[in-house]
């Protein structure tokens, strides 16, 4: 089985771990995602298997497309419809408002993550705090939101809403903070992510199409996923963890062996180095 990355279609209702677990059966290598959908949401899990599970870092910065639904007039403990709901405020804002009150989140903004969320508060993650009746409080992050446009009412109370974003932006914090700028409470109800850096939605094969018998058909090549130009260095050294002289300009590069893609080379001050091998 040769390295790279499957492109899943997450069903609602299953863990990513869950994914992941079942990939790494299918494939007989070590698998990791590259960005965590919750159980509630489906759409784009990109799966990456072998030594291509390194390039996480590399993708924490793309960027990536949601459609939700919000559900205005009522709150919830983890944000979304999975948790214990709350009604003392019934308000639905107008189409209107709701518009107005979206721009506000555009742009590079501070936004505090749900309760109920990996993030850590001394070491414990915050769901695991939650769970267990703990007060405590997770301090905003900086994220970067690209658009959010307000696509269609479906019900008195819910609205569908498209979002692109950066990694590590979380959707359940979006509908609280545009509701709490109406003067409502709201949380999410549905979520598809639509694409993930270079990964889409209309490529994504469904999790329970794959098979131990075709899954090697929908591995995806490392080098495929990478925009960054190639460089080319003769001297077999870097290959061996030398730097390497070069006229190219600093930055990252694919960089291919005698047997094909091996990884990315970085240039620093007229030197190439070996950075990350994928092969």
């Amino acid at each position: 089985m040769r390295t790279g990355f499957v492109n899943v279609n997450k069903p609602s209702g299953v863990s990513s771990g869950y994914a992941v677990n079942r990939i790494k059966k299918l494939a007989g290598l070590s698998c990791g995602h590259m960005g965590t959908l919750d159980p509630l949401a489906s759409g784009v899990l990109p799966v990456a298997l072998g030594n291509a599970a390194r390039l996480f870092d590399y993708m924490l910065e793309k960027r990536k497309r949601y459609v939700a639904v919000f559900r205005f007039g009522v709150m919830s403990d983890t944000l979304d419809s999975t948790g214990q709901l709350d009604f003392s405020n019934p308000f639905v804002p107008s189409e209107e408002a709701l518009k107005e009150a979206v721009h506000a989140q555009i742009g590079e903004i501070m936004q505090v993550p749900p309760r109920y969320s990996a993030k850590s508060v001394n070491g414990v993650r915050g769901y695991k705090l939650a769970r267990a009746g703990k007060e405590f409080v997770l301090p905003p992050k900086k994220v970067h939101i690209y658009n959010i446009e307000l696509l269609e009412r479906v019900s008195d109370d819910s609205f569908r809403f498209a979002v692109e974003c950066g990694g590590g932006t979380y959707i359940r914090s979006l509908a609280r903070d545009i509701a709490a700028a109406c003067g409502a409470n709201g949380i999410m109800t549905e979520l598809v992510r639509t694409a993930s850096g270079a990964f889409r939605l209309e490529d994504a094969v469904p999790l329970d199409g794959l098979t131990a018998e075709n899954i090697e058909n929908y591995v995806i090549p490392t080098e495929a996923v990478l925009d960054l130009p190639t460089i080319e260095i003769g001297d077999e050294h870097i290959f061996h963890g030398l730097p390497r002289p070069t006229d190219r300009p600093d930055g990252l590069y694919k960089i291919y062996g005698k047997e094909g893609f091996y990884g990315i080379a970085e240039v620093r001050g007229g030197r190439a180095k070996i950075r990350t091998k994928l092969c």
